[in-house]
């Protein structure tokens, strides 16, 4: 949305001309490899994107917070007394447990106008709730000075999420709207947060998100039936060796899984997280090689292993992700994010992007009834003040 459009609905919204509001964008993050390795302790490659949310911001006199959003209808006004509680599922949720969070640090706060914009799709995967939690987090640590590392602005959305709105992310989808720097990937280690910074570097080709606009899946049951079959893994695995968590495992032991793991479940749920990892770690050293071919062929096998193995895909994505690979230009595609529904992830050669997204389209609508959106990204900075 054009600045000066936004800057007016916030004026219609709260009036009073004289006091300019500021403005902060949270961008969106999207895993290019490395997926369900998070919660196994490993490692991921993910970055930071253009699209995301934005958010207008300006102190009142009084003590009251009033919420308002272009994207949905109900707003929300109340009173900072202490802490808040969950309103249900309402979108200002997001900010109020970040708010709680301040609350707890002590940071002394005061009424707020706050009205956000998003241009991320939703339940698409691409971390639109971290996205919103972290431009509350950088604009209310700014604002009120509370000198706020990133790192804990970072876990202090983490723990919102998790706890005030009661879902199961890891910190790994804030850590990449946090930490985004533009054209890199961000690779990160989920068990002991080093990470480092890999140049993007693109030139021939575009990556391309496509929507299959089929709503995520995972729910939390079938998060906790992952999640405790790669901890029943783990437990098997520590007749081999000592194990914290899957990726103690390194993806050249991969051949003991058959000697150790019996039920053949389990074992395909440790295979993917093991392997998985092995993907990442090849996947920064080929983009450090500017190896495009051997990234994409990596992208293609991390599909394949969470359909195969992790079985957490989908007809739909299955359907975008096989039908992509028949394309001319097409280095390489895969589900990204939780799973049964979302994005899916391409690279594609420039030259050969309009052919892939209108043939790609109609091959998807015709076998799935669905129409997929697409979306050319490019690499950003995390979650920053913009200057007017």
């Amino acid at each position: 949305m054009d600045t000066k459009i936004f800057i007016e609905k916030f004026y219609e919204k709260y009036g009073n001309r004289s006091e300019e509001p500021v403005l902060f964008f949270s961008p969106g993050r999207v895993n290019l490899i490395g997926e369900h390795t998070d919660y196994n302790g490993g490692y991921v490659l993910s970055c930071a994107l253009n699209y995301g949310t934005y958010l207008l911001i300006r102190k009142r006199k009084d003590n009251t917070l009033k919420f308002s959003t272009i994207n949905f209808n109900d707003d929300y006004d109340t009173e900072l007394k202490g802490k808040f509680i969950n309103r249900g599922r309402n979108w200002f949720n997001y900010p109020l447990g970040v708010i709680n969070e301040f609350i707890e640090k002590g940071i002394q706060l005061s009424g707020l106008e706050f009205l956000y914009y998003r241009d991320i799709p939703n339940d698409a995967g691409l971390s639109s709730s971290a996205s919103m939690e972290m431009a509350t987090a950088v604009a209310l640590n700014e604002y009120f000075n509370g000198s706020v590392s990133t790192l804990d602005l970072v876990k202090m959305c983490q723990k919102a999420e998790n706890e005030f709105i009661g879902t199961n992310r890891r910190l790994m989808n804030q850590f990449a709207v946090g930490f985004g720097k533009k054209d890199h990937a961000i690779f990160l280690n989920c068990d002991t947060l080093f990470y480092e910074t890999v140049p993007l570097i693109f030139s021939d080709h575009s990556l391309i998100l496509t929507n299959s606009n089929k709503r995520r899946g995972l729910n939390d049951s079938k998060y906790f039936e992952r999640l405790s079959e790669c901890n029943k893994a783990v437990e098997l695995l520590q007749l081999y060796k000592p194990v914290r968590n899957l990726s103690d495992i390194d993806s050249s032991e991969i051949g003991i899984l058959d000697e150790f793991i019996k039920d053949r479940a389990i074992r395909k749920r440790a295979k993917h997280v093991i392997s998985e990892n092995g993907r990442v770690i090849e996947a920064v050293k080929v983009l450090k090689e500017n190896n495009i071919k051997r990234f994409g062929e990596l992208m293609n096998q991390s599909h394949d292993s969470l359909k195969d193995d992790y079985e957490v895909t989908g007809n739909e994505l299955d359907t975008l992700v096989y039908e992509g690979r028949k394309l001319r230009g097409v280095i390489g595609t895969r589900m990204t994010g939780a799973g049964f529904g979302g994005c899916t992830i391409s690279i594609v050669r420039k030259d050969d992007s309009g052919h892939f997204m209108s043939a790609l389209s109609s091959a998807y609508n015709k076998k799935t009834g669905l129409v997929a959106e697409f979306y050319q990204p490019e690499i950003e900075n995390g979650a920053r003040r913009i200057e007017l």
